[in-house]
């Protein structure tokens, strides 16, 4: 069932993608009908009530991600461990001699809008040189993209592409151009483009204001476009930059354990179908330009107008335009930076919920692939799955208050609650045990020890961001029905501390629902609500995690606690050094180097 071998593009027909989807829809009815019906009876005895009607409908929803990532993951940890390549076993195309010259044009997009400058010239001067010490500049071309609404840094960003035109002449040409008016957004930023300089390249690299990828990452990229005719899309894995942010460390680290088992996972049964994350991806531009164009929605009210989450309509129009979208599930060379505090992580979250909601009018689009509508409606689940975890937590309450449980069975009941919780951080534990077996990554991760102590703090640190986010989520959704929308501006980037009345004014509704949560648990026996405690722990302490997490002071000591490390940290690649990170800094990276577990020398931790 599980075929990891090892093999090239050819060999993987449409007829053995089609049984690999057919396997994975199948683990996946299984185990929803399955989890369904545990559920089912763990309600049944006495009958089903219009509350037990109404928590099964709620855990009914909030079952499709969660049995997604356990699969994904399961399916990656086979990969992982039984195949000799793991990445040409899901993503079997040509990559192109590494030795090969470049033959083709590319065009770097820098897609800016309100962005800090300073940190914007340092990345995008450190990926240039980069290139054009590696050799590879002759092929390329920067565009900086500006949607900014403030002249004031217009006139900055005006002069970082002066200097940066003056630094590189004669090496390569950059081109700055600013829109008065920011239609369609980042999608609209990226059209215009391709409208007006989209027929002199062949491809184009999407950047971030926070995005940076090393001369051989990119390379790698166009290598394989241009081994692939058929490939429209091509991206590899994005992992986080070394950082001094508190919250983004240890975000970051459960992000780096995830990310590799589920995307293997993932790519396994979508094959050329896979995602577009928006940034640090090369496009194909012909096809791109002639079948991306986003629609615009029909109708008033936030869901309506111009798509905010532009990347999964674009990957689905590219193949439905027959066009691969492929993934290389690689960690080297392509970075960016995660949101350094809670309320610009909920912000950004937000942004995603309202543009993955709007999908709900495009699952119907003429030709598309059968997998392309289906990521469309798991996109929008994602964000359903909120509002219902709180309905089935307040259900669950009620049911508490009004019975006591007595007519339920505990046996069930718990089995079940250890079965999903397991499922939901399987991509996380996965990944932990392909490091644990792997030298080379127990060394770069810090030793067991080390990644051991880490992943566990991690999982109780998501455990109570998840309430936190399924509140945000909720009552975000609350106001897209009474017509409130999110602005798109400019990120926060750096660490700066948070304002404790700002962040009250924000985080109330958590603050309320962890005060409610957590006087209902002190009414219950401690040896039945104790696994669920960070349910209300993490809303009750939202405000004290969000400005905690924000200062600098706090990232420093996590950085010397050498916990929640990733690989870059312990053997910084050379590409980093031009951005002068403070997370790899002198004083920092000696911090690192404690007795028994000191970086480079894991065989104390090993014992």
């Amino acid at each position: 069932m599980f075929r990891v071998s090892d093999t090239s593009h050819s060999a993987i027909s449409a007829r053995a993608m089609t049984v690999r989807r057919l396997v994975f829809s199948a683990l996946l009815a299984i185990s929803f009908f399955g989890l369904t019906a545990l559920m089912a009876v763990t309600l049944s005895p006495g009958g089903l009530t219009p509350l037990d009607l109404f928590i099964l409908v709620c855990f009914m929803v909030t079952l499709p991600w969660t049995i997604i990532g356990f699969w994904n993951a399961v399916i990656g940890l086979l990969v992982m461990r039984l195949s000799k390549d793991p990445v040409r076993a899901v993503c079997p195309i040509e990559t192109g001699s590494p030795d090969a010259p470049l033959t083709s044009s590319t065009a770097l997009l820098s897609c800016v809008r309100d962005e800090d400058v300073d940190g914007l010239e340092k990345n995008l001067s450190a990926m240039v040189s980069n290139l054009i010490r590696s050799g590879y500049a002759p092929h390329f071309k920067l565009f900086v993209l500006s949607d900014t609404s403030q002249d004031a840094i217009a006139l900055q960003e005006q002069e970082m592409a002066a200097r940066l035109s003056q630094r590189f002449q004669g090496q390569m040409d950059v081109v700055y151009r600013r829109r008065a008016v920011n239609t369609g957004y980042k999608a609209g930023n990226i059209e215009d483009f391709c409208d007006r300089w989209g027929d002199q390249h062949d491809f184009a690299l999407v950047l971030d204001a926070d995005s940076y990828m090393s001369a051989e990452a990119i390379a790698t990229l166009v290598r394989g476009m241009e081994a692939n005719p058929k490939v429209g899309i091509l991206q590899s894995l994005v992992v986080g930059l070394p950082t001094d942010s508190a919250f983004a460390r240890v975000f970051q680290f459960g992000m780096r354990l995830g990310m590799r088992s589920y995307t293997i996972g993932s790519a396994w049964w979508q094959g050329d179908c896979g995602p577009y994350w928006g940034h640090n991806a090369l496009l194909r531009l012909k096809p791109f330009k002639e079948e991306c164009r986003l629609p615009v929605l029909p109708g008033k009210g936030p869901l309506a107008g111009t798509i905010l989450s532009h990347d999964q309509v674009e990957a689905v129009l590219m193949r439905r335009a027959g066009y691969e979208c492929r993934v290389l599930p690689l960690e080297t060379g392509s970075y960016e930076d995660n949101p350094p505090h809670l309320l610009e992580f909920i912000r950004r979250d937000l942004r995603w919920c309202q543009g993955n909601l709007q999908y709900r009018r495009l699952i119907g689009m003429k030709g598309l692939k059968p997998v392309s509508r289906a990521q469309l409606v798991l996109a929008i689940l994602m964000f359903l799955g909120s509002p219902a975890w709180i309905g089935f937590m307040v259900g669950a309450a009620v049911l508490g208050m009004t019975t006591d449980y007595a007519p339920y069975r505990a046996d069930t009941g718990v089995f079940m609650f250890f079965t999903v919780l397991s499922m939901v951080f399987a991509p996380k534990i996965a990944t932990v045990i392909d490091v644990l077996a792997r030298r080379d990554l127990r060394k770069a991760f810090g030793g067991p020890i080390r990644i051991l102590i880490s992943f566990v703090s991690e999982i109780v640190y998501s455990a109570m961001l998840a309430p936190i986010m399924a509140v945000a989520h909720t009552m975000f959704m609350g106001g897209l029905a009474a017509g409130k929308a999110i602005g798109w501006g400019a990120q926060a980037r750096g660490v700066a501390r948070l304002p404790v009345t700002l962040a009250v004014s924000r985080l109330w509704p958590q603050t309320l629902f962890g005060i409610v949560a957590f006087t209902w648990f002190s009414f219950q026996p401690i040896e039945l609500v104790w696994p669920i405690l960070p349910i209300a722990i993490g809303p009750l302490l939202a405000v004290a995690i969000a400005v905690s997490t924000s200062t600098k002071s706090l990232g420093r000591l996590g950085i010397q606690s050498t916990l929640w490390r990733i690989p870059e940290e312990t053997a910084p690649p050379p590409e980093l050094a031009d951005l002068h990170l403070a997370a790899l800094s002198k004083g920092s990276v000696q911090s690192v180097a404690q007795p028994g577990i000191v970086q480079g020398d894991p065989e104390p931790a090993e014992v």
